[in-house]
């Protein structure tokens, strides 16, 4: 018979909280940070050490009358967590252990799959070879794509070489290779969590990544916004400011590079656009263009959203770096308050992983603090292993 979670489960758990936020540290810095008493603390760390939810890790330098401080960490037995970012032209897979410290990553071109078993077997494929070292069982996958996402399982508008993916079709596959429970998001969102979670300040934004489509995620007081229709966050079918093109068909690394060739360039490959000397007057009519559509995209979220600050993730970054001063001049000149336009490093790849990452963390960490509160009511053994969460 189950009972409802004591004061002593819950300071349990606040000390858990505290180990996978700050970990490795001494009993005495979780005194400190959890505000509770050391005798609290010292038998809430015994009963997660018998549970199997904490190990000792080292030996902190000597204090006070010679006594040693111990360290404590959570087990590499708890497990680990993936975030895949999976895109149309590179894959990347980064594998991290339930306190985010990374375990391996790898980042090589997407295979070209026209099944959706395929993909999803390579996918999986990834995954075990980057978790290889990783310890204890596999906790969650988030994986992110180039398009939009209802649910965790149903994509929207993919990317037009990843068409075949629209639907929950690679979601079904890949969950049924793996022992975890599995999400989709859009690359977009996965980006702006990236920037929430490694900047605490960020709480009204945009971002518009800017890749092989153009997606867009925002959020409101520091959380993620999510639609309950396909339509939600679809900026891309809206009038760039620029004859009949489309934001998407400019904010794109797809669509700029057959405008640009459209106006003259001899282009391979649109990075050749910022990395190549161009002729002067194609090259300043793309520019043009470019800056244009950039202008009425920060626009129409300005007028709508009331963002503080709208970031600018993908492909096409350097090149937003390089029109950034047109940009902003153009928008004060327009609205009577201009959010702050950010970009900043972004690794092809792994920086989307890595939001994916955050919100395997989010999931896998909530079910490991309910876990602890269930613990004792289940009437564990000492010495074993963390249950299953």
């Amino acid at each position: 018979m189950t009972t409802n979670p004591t004061s002593r489960d819950y300071n349990k758990a606040s000390v858990l909280d505290v180990v996978l936020s700050h970990a490795p540290l001494t009993r005495n810095r979780l005194t400190e940070l959890t505000g509770l008493s050391k005798a609290t603390v010292s038998r809430a760390v015994e009963e997660l050490r018998a549970d199997g939810f904490l190990v000792d890790c080292g030996i902190d330098e000597v204090t006070g009358r010679g006594r040693r401080s111990t360290y404590l960490d959570l087990p590499g037995t708890a497990g680990h967590v993936v975030g895949v970012s999976f895109g149309a032209q590179t894959t990347g897979v980064l594998v991290t252990d339930l306190r985010g410290r990374e375990i391996q990553h790898v980042t090589v071109p997407t295979a070209d799959h026209q099944e959706v078993t395929d993909a999803a077997r390579w996918l999986v494929d990834l995954i075990a070879q980057a978790a290889e070292s990783a310890q204890g069982p596999l906790r969650q996958i988030v994986v992110a794509v180039p398009g939009r996402v209802r649910g965790g399982t149903e994509i929207f508008g993919p990317a037009e070489t990843m068409k075949t993916f629209a639907g929950s079709d690679l979601h079904r596959a890949v969950e049924d290779l793996v022992e975890a429970p599995v999400l989709l998001d859009s690359d977009a969102n996965a980006a702006l969590l990236g920037i929430l979670t490694d900047d605490p300040t960020v709480t009204n934004a945009a971002l518009f990544s800017l890749s092989t489509i153009l997606n867009f995620a925002h959020c409101t007081d520091h959380e993620l916004a999510r639609g309950s229709t396909p339509t939600f966050g679809d900026l891309g079918v809206l009038s760039s400011g620029v004859g009949d093109e489309i934001l998407d068909e400019l904010l794109s690394t797809r669509g700029l590079l057959r405008f640009a060739r459209e106006r003259g360039l001899d282009l391979e490959r649109v990075d050749n656009l910022w990395e190549e000397p161009q002729d002067e007057t194609p090259y300043a009519e793309v520019l043009q263009a470019f800056t244009t559509a950039l202008v009425t995209a920060v626009s129409v979220v300005a007028v709508t959203l009331d963002p503080e600050s709208v970031h600018f993730v993908g492909r096409l970054r350097p090149l937003v770096d390089e029109v950034l001063p047109q940009v902003r001049g153009q928008l004060e000149r327009s609205l009577p308050a201009v959010p702050e336009i950010r970009t900043g490093p972004h690794l092809i790849g792994l920086s989307t992983a890595q939001g994916a990452v955050y919100a395997c963390l989010t999931m896998a960490q909530e079910r490991l603090h309910e876990a602890v509160l269930g613990a004792r009511r289940q009437g564990q053994a000492a010495e074993q292993s963390p249950p299953a969460f």
